[in-house]
């Protein structure tokens, strides 16, 4: 018996190898099913921006009627005033090629409990989670059409005392965000006219703010990414 002989014979090795290698799909009699492509974006660079004991880094937004901001137990609490309450970062801030993310919570009030006010090139933009009514989400203004007027206007319920992980994507070719796992904006500026709401104009570059609710903040993530 020649040596190719006895490894067939002898080795069950083989027969798995001549399976794997010649009859796609084989592994231990189940189909393999090919998972779509998904996103893949580089992160470059990641930045803490609240460290969990301070403020150090961010202003109290000065609206005007706003409510009481301080941290409390690894929080920013965004106390309920007549409007806006709110931070707004003081250091250098990407314009874009970044992601954001956050953990943000409705404690009282039926409004917009996490509204980001972000950059993207040289036009400034509003993500809202849970406006008009406390269940808008999307950005604000296309177009000259706010969160609850254009393209990327949603409706979702939010639960009171209950964390939500938000990320925002940020690149020159579109604008994505994510409520946990769930996107919720997918949009491509294009020629469209990016703007904000003169109510959070003082949030201008990067700011988090609530309207009329008490709201609180975690875990605020910046990521340099690259596509």
């Amino acid at each position: 018996m020649t040596a190719l002989k006895r490894f067939v014979v002898l080795s069950p090795v083989f027969v798995v190898l001549i399976c794997v290698i010649l009859i796609p799909g084989c592994s231990n009699g189940r189909t393999i099913v090919k998972k779509e492509p998904v996103e893949v974006h580089e992160i470059r660079h990641t930045s803490l921006l609240f460290d969990g004991k301070s403020l150090d880094g961010w202003e109290i937004t000065n609206f005007g009627p706003q409510g009481p901001v301080y941290v409390s137990g690894n929080e920013i609490i965004l106390g309920m005033g007549e409007g806006c309450t709110g931070i707004t970062w003081e250091k250098a801030f990407p314009r874009t090629g970044y992601e954001v993310s956050l953990d943000a919570m409705r404690i009282a009030g039926n409004d917009f409990f996490c509204g980001i006010t972000f950059p993207v090139g040289k036009n400034p933009c509003t993500l809202i989670i849970g406006g008009w009514g406390g269940t808008t989400v999307g950005l604000s203004s296309i177009d000259g059409k706010d969160a609850s007027k254009n393209e990327t206007t949603t409706l979702h319920n939010f639960d009171k005392n209950r964390w939500y992980h938000i990320r925002l994507l940020v690149t020159d070719e579109f604008i994505k965000s994510w409520i946990d796992s769930t996107k919720v904006v997918d949009f491509t500026p294009g020629n469209k006219k990016l703007s904000i709401r003169p109510e959070v104009e003082l949030s201008r570059p990067f700011g988090i703010a609530s309207w009329n609710t008490t709201a609180a903040i975690r875990n605020i993530h910046l990521q340099r990414t690259e596509k």
